[in-house]
C-alpha cells in the first residue's frame, strides 16, 4: 500500500470512527432527555415488533462492528454481507420483543407460585428474572446468531442451511470461554441491575446492554477466526 493509500485508509477509518461516536451520542441524547425517550417509548408500545427490529438492528450491528475494529484495528464495512447482518440483529429484536416480557411474566409466576423464592423482594425479582432469562435463552441465541453469521460469511444465509457443517464448524471451546461465561459474570449482573432500574431508564439501558451483546459476539468470532489462522499457519 502506497503512503497517500495509507492516508486515505486512516482517514477513512477515522471518519467511521466519528460517524459511530456521532451515533451513540445521538441515541443517548435522545434517551436521556425526558421528551425525546417518552415519544420512543411511546412509539415503541405503539409498535413494539417494528421499534424492536429497528433498535437491535442499529444497536447490535453497531456493537458487532465495534468487537471487529477492536481485534483487526480498522472498521470493516465492505465485503461482509452488511446489510444481512442488520437483517439477523433485527430478527433478533423481534424475538427479544416476546422473550423478555415472556420471562418477566413467567418469573412472577414462579415467584407467585411459590416455585422460587422472594416473592414481594424486588431485587430477587429482578434476579431471577435475569437468572431464567440467561441460563435458559441467552446462550442459544448466541449460538443462533453465530450460525447466522458463518452463513453470512459463506453467502448461504438465503439458501438451504447446511445446519450440521456449520454447527461442527463452530469453534465452541472459544464460544463457550468468551459468550458463554459471560452469561454469568455478565449479563446476569447487567440484567438484574435494568430489572431494578425505573422504567423510564430501562430503555437506556437496554440500548447499550444492546451494542455490548454486538460487541461479545463480534470479539468471539474474531477471536475465533484469529486462533484458526495461527492454526493453519502451524500446520503449514
Amino acid at each position: 500500500m502506497s503512503g497517500r493509500e495509507a492516508d486515505y485508509s486512516k482517514g477513512a477509518d477515522r471518519a467511521v470512527s466519528l460517524a459511530w461516536l456521532a451515533l451513540l451520542g445521538a441515541i443517548i441524547a435522545m434517551l436521556a432527555v425526558p421528551a425525546s425517550r417518552e415519544a420512543f417509548a411511546e412509539a415503541t408500545r405503539n409498535h413494539p415488533y417494528l421499534l424492536g427490529f429497528l433498535k437491535i438492528a442499529v444497536l447490535g450491528t453497531m456493537g458487532e462492528l465495534l468487537g471487529a475494529k477492536l481485534v483487526v484495528r480498522r472498521w470493516r464495512l465492505r465485503g461482509i454481507r452488511l446489510y444481512q447482518r442488520v437483517l439477523v440483529w433485527g430478527f433478533l429484536g423481534i424475538v427479544f420483543t416476546v422473550v423478555f416480557p415472556l420471562f418477566a411474566y413467567g418469573t412472577a409466576g414462579l415467584l407467585a407460585e411459590g416455585l422460587l423464592p422472594g416473592e414481594g423482594n424486588v431485587f430477587l425479582t429482578a434476579m431471577w428474572t435475569s437468572v431464567c432469562l440467561n441460563l435458559i435463552f441467552a446462550f442459544p441465541m448466541m449460538v443462533f446468531h453465530r450460525i447466522t453469521d458463518t452463513l453470512i460469511d459463506r453467502g448461504e444465509l438465503f439458501r438451504v442451511w447446511p445446519v450440521v457443517s456449520v454447527i461442527s464448524g463452530i469453534d465452541w471451546n472459544n464460544m463457550v470461554r468468551i459468550v458463554g461465561l459471560a452469561c454469568l459474570w455478565f449479563w446476569i449482573p447487567a440484567h438484574t441491575i435494568t430489572y431494578l432500574l425505573p422504567p423510564e431508564f430501562r430503555v437506556m439501558s437496554a440500548a447499550l446492554l444492546a451494542i455490548a451483546l454486538g460487541f461479545i459476539m463480534g470479539m468471539a468470532k474474531r477471536r475465533a477466526m484469529a486462533a484458526a489462522q495461527a492454526e493453519m499457519s502451524k500446520a503449514a
